[in-house]
């Protein structure tokens, strides 16, 4: 259900329990470097020129190993800073342990590897990008693919990193597999999910009910209704304000439609709390003066689950809360909630999330290509399955839906961000088109991806 996604450390650490390790790296080193040729031979079969970039460290060793074997399989491979005229370039100046600013020597050479016009296969990670964090701190080298050993680097997975590393290729060279703090989420989490059985009713396969929706925004609340019974809810209530419900009632069909009133919102929507599992929490609610007090009040009293998403983040405080809750901002909401600015919380994404989740006490899926899934002092899932059509008006709202829906079939806060991440995900990739794709596809998907 899990890919381990290494740090520096914890792959000193495999490299360690390797038998006759530190003499055995000579050993190790000939397999990455062989692995490297592979796979740039495999991705590139007509190149015949590859410059091969390496530094002092291991991470040149394996390059130098790598020019050996493309040389012994007929391809002219020179290790040299000369670009021009190269067919491949193989970056293996940094290596795992690289982290903060590169040398001004290095950034010079980074930026010509960059410039060079030809692929960019990369050794272990591209030069330039913490291999730990994802993060880079000026200069990082453009890959087309990354051979990485033993298992995949956390920094090539979390953005900025992931989008330097191009295709990755795990290459095998011997190690024994090791616990690691970060993990990838899969697909084999979706095998998790309970599924309606025999027994159940509409009220025991997991009951949601969403609050949301405003003047212009009714779409929002509709999205994530829809979406919390295609992830296989059985019973989904709608809350919404009275100026509202006539759409909303013209809209969905499957749905029970409750409306309540500006002085006694609170009230009407806990009084229908007991007919559900999970509360799915702000798609579409708006930024009026009183929406911020109806969520605080929300959240205090209600016993639920809750998942929090879109205006419902918009000046939300921390709230102590017995039930779990997850919360899931895109960068810019981050940044709001940390006074911090979008181009901070996108340079520093780990961090950014596990302060969040610390500082409200919930479980915090930060949204992007790499969405970022932390619980208060807990170690961090990433969640890298979904397409680029996915930057789309409404799929976050799609995602508040399933993420409900998996909370009110009885799985933990992670677990449920989680695999509700990875569901929206699969389920973006299985729509009929990828241009053009719209939230409402991405419901449409939903139960084959969850099949």
């Amino acid at each position: 259900m899990y890919e381990s996604l290494y740090t520096a450390g914890e792959m000193r650490e495999a490299e360690a329990r390797y038998p006759g390790y530190p003499d055995t790296v000579p050993e190790l080193m000939e397999r990455a470097g062989a692995a490297v040729a592979r796979e740039a031979m495999r991705a590139y079969p007509r190149a015949r020129r590859f410059a091969i970039v390496c530094g002092g460290g291991s991470n040149g060793g394996d390059g130098r190993v790598a020019a050996r074997v493309l040389r012994e399989a007929g391809r002219d491979a020179v290790e040299t800073e000369d670009l021009a005229g190269a067919d491949v370039v193989i970056d293996a100046l940094f290596g795992t342990g690289f982290h903060g600013e590169p040398r001004p020597e290095a950034a010079e050479l980074i930026e010509r590897i960059n410039a060079a016009g030809a692929p960019v296969v990369a050794v272990d990670v591209p030069s330039g990008v913490d291999g730990s964090t994802g993060e880079v701190a000026t200069r990082a080298v453009r890959a087309a693919l990354t051979v990485t050993f033993h298992g995949r680097k956390v920094g090539l997975v979390v953005a900025p990193g992931r989008f330097h590393s191009g295709r990755i290729a795990v290459a095998d060279i011997g190690l024994d597999p090791t616990a690691t703090a970060a993990r990838r989420a899969t697909e084999g989490l979706l095998r998790d999910v309970p599924r309606r059985a025999q027994h159940d009713s509409k009220y025991t396969a997991g009951r949601v009910l969403v609050v949301g929706g405003s003047p212009g925004l009714t779409g929002a609340v509709c999205l994530a209704a829809e979406a919390a019974l295609r992830a296989d809810a059985g019973y989904v209530t709608v809350a919404t304000p009275h100026e509202v419900l006539p759409v909303i009632e013209a809209r969905l069909l499957e749905p029970v439609k409750l409306g309540f009133g500006a002085d006694n919102g609170v009230e009407e929507v806990l009084a229908v709390e007991n007919r559900a599992d999970a509360l799915a929490l702000g798609p579409g609610l708006g930024r009026a003066g009183e929406v911020a007090a109806l969520v605080r009040e929300l959240l205090e009293r209600s016993s639920l689950p809750a998942v929090v998403d879109a205006d419902a983040l918009f000046g939300l405080e921390p709230v102590s809360r017995a039930a779990p809750t997850v919360l899931t901002p895109h960068a810019g909401e981050l940044a709001r909630l940390l006074g911090e600015t979008s181009a901070d919380v996108n340079a520093h994404r780990l961090s950014a999330a596990r302060r969040a989740a610390d500082r409200y006490g919930a479980v915090v899926l930060l949204k992007g290509a790499d969405s970022i899934v932390v619980a208060p002092a807990g170690d961090p899932v990433v969640c890298d399955l979904a397409p680029p059509s996915l930057a789309t008006a409404g799929s976050g709202d799609v995602l508040t839906g399933v993420i409900a829906a998996f909370l009110a079939k009885g799985l933990d806060a992670v677990g449920a961000a989680a695999t509700g991440a990875v569901a929206h995900g699969i389920a973006a990739s299985m729509a009929p088109a990828q241009a053009g794709l719209i939230a409402s596809d991405v419901v449409a998907a939903l139960p084959r991806a969850l099949s």
